[in-house]
């Protein structure tokens, strides 16, 4: 079963969304024998208030309103786990994080950032990363990790223009 949660919408319960990406952390983290503190678990819900990229300091101001003492390295050691865990992604080009739409199983990245309303969209794009490995190999290389970043405008800010086709 694909825990793949649809990108946002107009339409969206981002309630039931984030709902269900803190209820599969939980589960996996019990499978896999690791613990998802309460400090990792309030970094993941943070991250999960939006489908936007947050950037760690942003983190960490929010994390402050809860726990004074909160530091940069209380959030990055969270950071580190939450990756690991693959529960977050990196959206290296914004130097922020998202939560991740599909962690149940081990994929690459496809994520498709909106220069517009900022949210950020992971796709599982099987075609494109499929082409992609086809050049690696073909180039001989060999990837650590893949993850491919599309900057433009999504559909919903494209129906939203006056003048949009």
């Amino acid at each position: 079963m694909s825990a793949y949660i649809e990108s946002p919408s107009p339409t969206h319960n981002h309630d039931a969304c984030r709902t269900k990406a803190i209820q599969i952390a939980d589960r996996i983290c019990a499978e896999r024998g690791v613990q998802l503190t309460t400090i990792r678990r309030q970094v993941l819900e943070l991250i999960w208030n939006s489908h936007k990229a947050t950037k760690a300091y942003d983190l960490l101001d929010q994390m402050k309103l809860v726990q004074h003492s909160a530091k940069p390295a209380t959030v990055y050691r969270a950071l580190d786990f939450l990756l690991d865990q693959g529960l977050i992604h990196r959206v290296e080009s914004l130097n922020a994080f998202i939560g991740c739409t599909c962690s149940e199983q081990k994929h690459e990245q496809l994520l498709l950032i909106c220069l517009q309303c900022h949210e950020v969209e992971e796709r599982p794009g099987k075609r494109v990363m499929q082409a992609v490995s086809k050049e690696l190999s073909q180039a001989e290389f060999t990837p650590h990790h893949k993850a491919i970043e599309i900057q433009g405008i999504c559909k919903y800010c494209t129906q939203s223009e006056p003048n949009a086709m």
